[in-house]
């Protein structure tokens, strides 16, 4: 999958009101990357990463994947879109409080009236350490197990692409590196493509190419050999 943003822009209000949350960005994302965007709070991280995975619209510029602009999809169209090729993981685990681990893993696929891969799901479960933790509620797991319990239903539907927006925002940090190892390593096993979203620079840091977003202007950092 490639992925090219073109003058990406997100304007809100308009006169004394206006705000530009996301101003003219370019931005290609090729197969197996793994990307990092940093940048304080307010300052159009979540913003960006909305517009790239199509989960918002842009108020100008387009957004191709593989050469097909997204946003000339149809709203359900686009739905489907996300629910196949694209997964989610966020600050938040956004689990639903009365279904276990396993139902919530499988939730992507049943919302798009598919059933799970049951031999994959436990593969991913075994991969992510939750094995043993498939029939439990959600207040039944720490919160590192919940956001690995996240982690498998963003790569449940097998999508090409994992967005991830401060996935160890609520974590500790010896939780939170356990979660960017598992991710790095679901990363290089399965050959998937990676953008990360963070104001931690020890996350940054750790992807092959980094970004940096400040009120609105998106530039990469030239990495040194």
């Amino acid at each position: 999958m490639n992925i090219k943003a073109k003058d990406l822009s997100k304007i809100y209000g308009s006169g004394e009101s206006r705000i530009v949350a996301l101003d003219r960005a370019d931005m290609e994302i090729r197969q197996g990357d793994f990307i990092s965007i940093m940048g304080p709070s307010g300052s159009g991280k979540s913003t960006l990463l909305h517009l790239l995975s199509g989960l918002d619209h842009p108020s100008s510029g387009s957004l191709t994947y593989d050469g097909t602009d997204i946003y000339g999809m149809k709203d359900k169209e686009l739905s489907a879109f996300r629910r196949r090729r694209v997964g989610f993981i966020f600050q938040q685990f956004n689990l639903l409080p009365v279904l276990t681990a396993r139902e919530n893993i499988a939730m992507p696929m049943l919302l798009d009236g598919r059933q799970p891969d049951r031999e994959y799901l436990a593969e991913l479960a075994e991969l992510l350490g939750i094995g043993g933790r498939l029939t439990h509620l959600p207040h039944e797991l720490s919160g590192g197990q919940q956001q690995r319990v996240a982690i498998a239903r963003a790569l449940v539907a097998k999508p090409d692409i994992i967005f991830a927006d401060e996935p160890t925002g609520n974590l500790d940090s010896k939780s939170g590196g356990d979660v960017m190892d598992m991710l790095e390593r679901i990363r290089n096993q399965m050959g998937k493509t990676l953008v990360i979203i963070t104001h931690d620079s020890r996350i940054a840091h750790r992807a092959d190419r980094q970004f940096v977003i400040m009120d609105g202007v998106v530039t990469e950092v030239l990495m040194r050999k």
